[in-house]
């Protein structure tokens, strides 16, 4: 049993590996903004909470530079995932709302570890293919985004558009990470991962409290907007997001590189199980459960097609396929695991 430290449990990703974590047996403390969020995830796992073997810590600003400096004297923690970053369009100041609590919260905790927590061997920080992706190859079949691909977007670029904002806060979050365990000035006696996911589907876990559907994680906003009807006379185009992978492969990811795979030290990771797109996402709501057929788009409904080759980038994550050896969910599965769990909260 490994005693590790989970930042941000209530999130999408970070609740099914805290799932994960519990059930083959390790020792969690996890961090959460409120305590009515640690109360959700003491309540989907009771027994842990009781016998210690998991803890939920009350940080409630991740954007603060000393924010995790108590909880990593947790004594005999080994193995830090970090998870707790913002994402999703709601914000009104992209430096305020999504750049500092991404690159302080990042830089807070490795700190925070480098000073506190002598025993902690590897620390796992969730990044994304934002990070990977440049906006000015989204259409280039010539070019293939790999593990080694970086977004070169900057601080400058931050207000150009929503998602660019979000791709800067992933991407110089990330950048900080790299640097830091870089610089032999930091002390960083731990060696760091980190796990780069395109859009994620999947099903909610039960830590990941999601009281409406409006609540649910930008990823399956939109299945969400399937289901509602939103596609009803036209499916929307997929976008440059046409590569996807679903969110229990993703802490699978997580949990391995973390805790099971030495080698995994100083990689980064390009967890991806191939191509998508809203066409095919409709089609499987629409041949899985009849009983939405009034609010989904027919067969003949235009859009959401993937864009030709000719018009699209490559990519290829051969290499975290071959240190990892997941067995990537089908989408199919995915889209039905996700539905099947939205409906449990309305949908």
């Amino acid at each position: 049993m490994t005693k590790v430290l989970l930042t941000g449990g209530s999130g999408f990703i970070a609740a099914h590996i805290l799932e994960q974590l519990l059930a083959k047996g390790h020792s969690v403390v996890t961090t959460v903004r409120s305590e009515d969020k640690a109360a959700k995830i003491r309540e989907a796992h009771p027994a842990q909470a009781v016998s210690g073997d998991l803890v939920v810590a009350i940080v409630p600003d991740i954007a603060k530079p000393d924010a995790f400096d108590e909880v990593v004297k947790t004594p005999g923690l080994e193995v830090v995932f970090h998870t707790a970053s913002p994402f999703h369009y709601r914000w009104t100041d992209a430096q305020r709302d999504l750049i500092d609590p991404a690159v302080i919260g990042t830089t807070a905790i490795l700190q925070a570890v480098a000073r506190s927590a002598p025993t902690v061997r590897r620390v796992v920080v969730t990044s994304s293919f934002a990070a990977i992706i440049d906006e000015a190859h989204t259409a280039d079949p010539t070019h293939t985004y790999t593990e080694a691909s970086w977004n070169p977007v900057t601080l400058a670029d931050i207000h150009r558009s929503r998602p660019t904002a979000y791709r800067a806060s992933k991407t110089l979050a990330e950048r900080a990470a790299w640097a830091f365990v870089r610089d032999p000035a930091n002390g960083a006696r731990f060696d760091l991962v980190t796990v780069n996911p395109p859009m994620v589907f999947g099903p909610l876990a039960p830590a990941h409290y999601v009281p409406a559907l409006d609540a649910v994680n930008t990823s399956n906003e939109r299945v969400v907007d399937c289901l509602r009807g939103k596609w009803r006379d036209e499916v929307p185009e997929t976008g440059a997001a046409m590569i996807w992978v679903d969110v229990r492969d993703v802490a699978t990811a997580h949990v391995k590189a973390g805790l099971e795979i030495p080698e995994a030290g100083g990689r980064r990771l390009f967890t991806t199980a191939g191509l998508f797109s809203h066409a095919e996402m409709a089609s499987i709501v629409r041949r899985n459960f009849p009983e939405y057929k009034d609010l989904l788009p027919t067969e003949e409904t235009k859009g959401g097609e993937l864009p030709p080759e000719n018009e699209r980038y490559k990519f290829d994550n051969s290499a975290t396929s071959a240190l990892l050896k997941i067995d990537w969910i089908p989408f199919e599965k995915s889209i039905v695991d996700t539905v099947n769990s939205l409906k449990k909260v309305g949908a």
